[in-house]
């Protein structure tokens, strides 16, 4: 009786609470659809129908992308239902899906989550408060640090009924989380009764998702296949997607493999990331028939930053003017021009192609923030804009090598027989670990240009599974790394930059960054109380990561670049921060064509 008395008085407090509740929510303004029947970006009388082709490359051994150990197959998004849903056209908004209510502190110190009564697992069993805590805890609370971190400002999940489950928070500084939370894949509590995802990796998992695994084969391919009693095939957010009856993504050894594959019609559809493919190698009879369609459409999205990233973990890369020196000797223009058919902008920011990059030099509550560090960091940071080395793109690059030059020379490096020495008479030789041989390209004359300044680099391509257990282990001196930007800066700056990070088997912070202003601007942008400040702290954070050389930036583009064979169709209005490829669909009559003409298509 006394157990039922505190309880009372807990869930009586728990509902009394000064908070915001609706179906849907927005972290910067408010939100686009209401009271809506679908998205602007679907089309909600697509056929449902067809067996569609993706692929992937490398391999895969495990069906569970939390886990700290192995590599998740392509596709698992498509079994799990989540709680909130965002859409594709707007930067910071979530819909309800299995949490049909969301109830928000208006202090930000909780969340809870209503769930959909009508939400059902694929076996029919309906998804409680009690499968959402254990997905918590498995997911935010289980061996992989990086979920850890994400998750860790969330104090505790609390089961108040079946349909109810409140998130408290450590404080209520971080406005991210609500929105982290809503993205959670809600796994089922009684289907890992008898065993564990660690246990058995490739036990093909139960999902409340649009598809379900059909068949694979390990480390080969996978197949999905549409659940046709899928509990919200009616549901606002899901009207118009998941058009496909099966979807199989086939794996490939290496990208060049894979372009030929396309154009023999053993899949369907790409997005291309080669400035080259895209240029040359979408030639042949069924790109000038018009049976595979190439189209490029503008986004919105975050450029991110993709660069040769140094190892601060080697002390030969501690200095920040060796650094400095080295970006000097990659030459853009030389190889947007040779390599690149000039498709590509150089990369001058961590959050280009949107509000969040610095400009300029800092000033306002940008200047005033930074002041606060003024003594830890570069001086030119104040008085001059942070600019990339630029060619004439001709090869010559004699200008910049002579500043690289100048810098090793200030870092107690000296040349003798054409090779660079350091204080202790060893030899600046280094490794660059690639996994994609497109990559390679890029790299060679790159490595021509260091070898002037007589440092060795040494270009070292490996396979997909032993790429990523060296990248888990810190286990290389540069490699190529990609860090995507999200919309909203938040949380998953801590895994690229911050210092905890550092030091965790498997985490994002590639360099090894260990710097106390980067944990500070970090933190400021996680507790931005609103969307002004999110912008003052993130563009500071920027301006601290350029001017650190933690990254030889380098290129991007402003478009998606995708092809397809024609008998995939897509609604006529495309999302301007995806390309919504779950929203396409199979024209029949085209199909038919396709496959008296190419026996690949009969499946």
């Amino acid at each position: 009786m006394r157990y039922l008395f505190f309880l009372f008085f807990f869930i009586l407090n728990l509902f009394s609470a000064d908070t915001y509740s609706d179906n849907a929510f927005a972290i910067n303004g408010e939100v686009k659809y209401k009271n809506f029947k679908h998205f602007d970006y679907v089309n909600p009388n697509a056929p449902k129908m067809g067996h569609i082709k993706e692929y992937a490359i490398g391999t895969f051994d495990s069906f569970y992308d939390f886990l700290l150990k192995g590599t998740s197959a392509q596709g698992l998004h498509l079994i799990y239902d989540t709680l909130m849903v965002r859409s594709l056209d707007e930067p910071s908004s979530q819909y309800g899906l299995i949490a049909k209510q969301i109830q928000r502190a208006k202090d930000n110190t909780f969340v809870i989550f209503h769930l959909d009564p009508n939400a059902r697992f694929n076996d029919g069993k309906e998804i409680t408060a009690f499968d959402v805590e254990f997905s918590f805890n498995l997911i935010a609370r289980g061996e992989n640090p990086s979920m850890n971190r994400y998750y860790a400002d969330i104090k505790e999940a609390i089961v108040v009924d079946k349909h109810t489950i409140r998130f408290n928070f450590k404080d209520s500084k971080n406005r991210e989380l609500a929105l982290i939370l809503g993205d959670l894949p809600i796994l089922p509590k009684h289907y890992y009764e008898t065993t564990t995802p660690k246990a058995n990796p490739l036990r093909i998992p139960l999902g409340s998702g649009p598809y379900k695994i059909e068949s694979f084969e390990a480390g080969r391919s996978i197949t999905y296949k549409r659940v046709e009693n899928y509990w919200a095939k009616d549901h606002p957010t899901r009207i118009g997607y998941f058009n496909f009856n099966r979807i199989t993504f086939d794996y490939y050894k290496d990208d060049s493999v894979a372009l030929e594959a396309f154009k023999a019609g053993r899949y369907d559809y790409r997005q291309e990331m080669s400035a080259k493919n895209w240029a040359l190698g979408y030639n042949g009879k069924a790109l000038n028939n018009g049976e595979i369609i190439k189209q490029e459409t503008l986004h919105s999205l975050s450029s991110g930053m993709q660069g040769f990233v140094f190892n601060l973990r080697k002390s030969i890369f501690q200095d920040i003017r060796v650094r400095e020196a080295l970006g000097l000797a990659f030459d853009f223009e030389w190889s947007n021009k040779n390599l690149f058919f000039n498709q590509y902008a150089r990369t001058t920011s961590f959050f280009d192609n949107s509000e969040f990059a610095s400009v300029g030099i800092p000033l306002g509550e940008e200047l005033k923030l930074l002041e606060s560090f003024r003594d830890k960091l570069p001086q030119e940071l104040f008085t001059q804009s942070f600019k990339l080395p630029i060619t004439q793109g001709n090869g010559n690059n004699r200008d910049n090598l002579k500043k690289a030059q100048k810098l090793l020379k200030e870092a107690g490096f000296a040349t003798k027989n054409g090779k660079l020495y350091d204080k202790n008479n060893q030899p600046f030789v280094f490794e660059l670990l690639l996994v994609s041989p497109a990559m390679e390209r890029v790299a060679i004359p790159f490595a021509r240009n260091l070898q002037i300044l007589g440092i060795e680099m040494k270009i070292r391509l490996v396979d997909v599974s032993q790429y990523i257990n060296q990248l888990r282990a810190f286990d290389y001196d540069m490699i190529v790394g990609v860090f995507p930007q999200s919309l909203s800066p938040g949380n998953e700056q801590s895994f690229f930059w911050g210092s905890s990070a550092a030091d965790a088997k498997g985490s994002y912070n590639y360099a090894g960054i260990k710097n106390p202003v980067i944990d500070s601007l970090i933190q400021k942008i996680i507790n931005a109380k609103d969307y002004q400040d999110l912008l003052t702290a993130t563009r500071a954070l920027d301006r601290v990561l350029l001017w650190n050389y933690y990254v030889i930036p380098h290129f991007h583009t402003k478009t998606f670049r995708i092809a397809f064979w024609n008998f995939l169709e897509h609604p006529q209005i495309t999302p301007i921060y995806d390309v919504g490829f779950e929203t396409w669909w199979v024209n029949e009559n085209k199909l038919l064509k396709i496959q008296e003409k190419y026996p690949s298509f009969r499946r």
